[in-house]
């Protein structure tokens, strides 16, 4: 369970410092830190669960969900989020994992987002489409559809059975909201 650094002053706040209790606490290892102000109780738990709480508002995207969908055969020990407005990419770095978040266009952040629940924990992550998208987005451009294929099907060894299933109306309306040639292509190449 993840605890802010408010919930645990108020925890022990029946002691004299209350913050030596903390440190204590971390040291015997029943809290892990995750970073300033932020706390674990489960130093098993996996990194996907402590993503949002990291920074936000985020979710993951990019690599790892495409990973999660089966989109590519890789497995991703990178945690990849998608924020909005922050204008620079962000990294952490724990016992739990490495965290990155990339910036996607406000108007496209929105959308496309699963809330998902698993135990005590909530995280956010993208549709198999939004991903492609988040994705592309972040890419040097393409000059056709050519290129493009060979970018999704060779270079980032996207499963083109997986493809073929994914939602196109949801794609083509995602397309739209990123301003970038990538995904202008995209969407010509799935009409």
């Amino acid at each position: 369970m993840i605890k802010t650094y408010n919930m645990l002053i108020h925890e022990y706040s029946n002691y004299a410092i209350p913050d030596n209790k903390i440190s204590r606490m971390v040291k015997k290892q029943v809290y892990t830190k995750i970073v300033k102000g932020l706390y674990e109780t489960n130093k098993n738990a996996p990194g996907y669960l402590l993503t949002n709480a990291i920074y936000g508002p985020s979710y993951l995207s990019f690599d790892f969900a495409l990973s999660y969908y089966g989109m590519i055969p890789e497995t991703v020990y990178i945690l990849t989020s998608a924020c909005f407005e922050k204008k620079k990419k962000k990294e952490y770095q724990n016992e739990f994992g490495t965290f990155t978040y990339r910036d996607v266009p406000s108007e496209a952040y929105p959308l496309g987002i699963q809330i998902i629940k698993e135990n005590d924990y909530t995280y956010c992550i993208a549709t198999a489409e939004k991903a492609i998208c988040d994705k592309l987005y972040t890419l040097s451009p393409v000059h056709n559809k050519k290129e493009l294929k060979e970018l999704l099907f060779e270079d980032l060894r996207i499963d083109e059975d997986e493809f073929k299933k994914l939602d196109k109306e949801s794609l083509q309306q995602l397309c739209d909201l990123y301003h970038c040639t990538n995904l202008k292509i995209l969407k010509t190449l799935i009409t």
